[in-house]
């Protein structure tokens, strides 16, 4: 489904609107998803905003499509030698003569390579300014709109039908991989485009996380609770060839992007039974996932709700446990999530926005116990005048199999 030409052209008003009080120029955007949030298409090319007038969406491929896709101006891309050239010719009140417009940039994801090319072709520090705007449409980003939040609903769905489906497979003796490859095949049956996309620098994921045992516990490069052994050096991270055996906790962290749009659920599964330690933690997972939710509401403190996961985790004596251990534990209870998987707001220390409403949050208290596993729950939120009301549609709870 196409992004509503409606709604782009809002996105532009809004990000016209914020660099006005910012006292900036304009803005080049470069990563493909900020170019297709605010263009409506992920085509090969650099989009031009001034903070007044038309944008324009330079397209190296495909023209046509990008043509087909996008509401606004498209213009084919040209030589790169010349993009300073093609600017002042459609921008002369922005790049003419004497000025020395301030111009902004995704600069947290724009490789190095790329910027210092950009600002030699467009005369950094001579002929303009080049800083980093990364911060204004992460910012724009927050706040979703009725057809995001519709996207993100699809995909919850997607996911609570596809694990319902795969549960019946799960079972001792299976192989993570296997099962983990019969889960992403029904969610690619309903439109899970099969990666999840990620701003973080090397930062990747592609469905999420199933991992059995004691392997969970094992740290990973991720900036996660759980890790897993993954299938080697080169993918170490979540499933692995190992088989599932009874009466150990198999954390299910999955999502489903549709249209763009992803959603993030954990869910915790075992077979026969968990141990006392892993259901202490389990139950303790759950209090703090309920509690985050009735603590929702517009106003409230991001990094409160951290802190106050972190003290409640202090007070039933499993701080050290919770969101990872010792030196690997990620600092974190929740993160944004829309088109990517590590949005803001972040529900952590230094975060200190309140919640408003339209976010889109995933709240994700685990515990990791290392030589026997991770444990936890995770459910997206949105946050509504009232409160928070989750998105997600799997069923909270332990989730026993024979």
């Amino acid at each position: 489904m196409d992004i509503p030409a409606e709604l782009v052209r809002e996105r532009i008003r809004k990000l016209q609107s914020a660099m006005q009080a910012g006292h900036v120029d304009a803005y080049l955007v470069t990563q493909n998803v900020d170019i297709y949030y605010l263009s409506g298409s992920m085509q090969n090319g650099y989009l031009l905003v001034p903070c007044s007038g038309e944008p324009s969406f330079y397209v190296k491929r495909s023209l046509w499509r990008a043509e087909q896709e996008s509401p606004l101006r498209v213009r084919e891309l040209g030589s790169f030698k010349q993009l300073r050239a093609t600017l002042e010719k459609d921008y002369p009140e922005l790049l003419g003569a004497g000025q020395l417009p301030k111009i902004a940039c995704d600069l947290d994801v724009l490789p190095a390579q790329t910027y210092l090319k950009l600002a030699e072709l467009l005369g950094v520090p001579d002929r303009c300014r080049l800083i980093d705007g990364s911060g204004i449409i992460r910012t724009l980003r927050m706040i979703k709109s009725p057809w995001e939040i519709s996207r993100i609903e699809q995909a919850a769905l997607a996911v609570s039908e596809s694990l319902e489906e795969a549960l019946g497979e799960l079972r001792e003796g299976v192989m993570e991989l296997e099962w983990m490859a019969s889960l992403e095949y029904k969610l690619r049956k309903r439109g899970h485009i099969g990666l999840m996309r990620m701003r973080g620098y090397n930062q990747e994921i592609t469905t999420g996380m199933v991992i059995s045992g004691a392997a969970a516990a094992v740290p990973s490069y991720f900036d996660g609770p759980a890790g897993g052994l993954g299938l080697g050096a080169a993918s170490p991270q979540s499933v692995s060839r190992m088989t599932v055996k009874r009466n150990e906790p198999i954390l299910i962290d999955i999502g489903c992007c549709i249209d763009g749009y992803v959603i993030d659920q954990t869910r915790t599964a075992v077979i026969g039974q968990l141990s006392e330690p892993l259901m202490k933690a389990y139950e303790l997972s759950e209090q703090l996932l309920l509690e985050a939710e009735r603590s929702m509401i517009p106003g409230a403190i991001c990094s409160q709700l951290y802190t106050n996961a972190l003290a409640y985790a202090e007070t039933a004596g499993l701080a050290d446990h919770f969101m990872g251990y010792g030196a690997d534990r990620a600092k974190f209870l929740g993160h944004g999530i829309g088109l990517e998987i590590d949005e803001w707001p972040v529900l952590a220390k230094g975060f200190d926005i309140p919640l408003q409403e339209g976010m889109v949050i995933a709240v994700e208290p685990k515990f990791t116990l290392p030589g026997l596993g991770v444990v936890g729950v995770e459910n997206s939120y949105l946050v509504e005048s009232e409160g928070a009301r989750a998105l997600t549609r799997t069923q909270l709870g332990l989730i026993v199999l024979p």
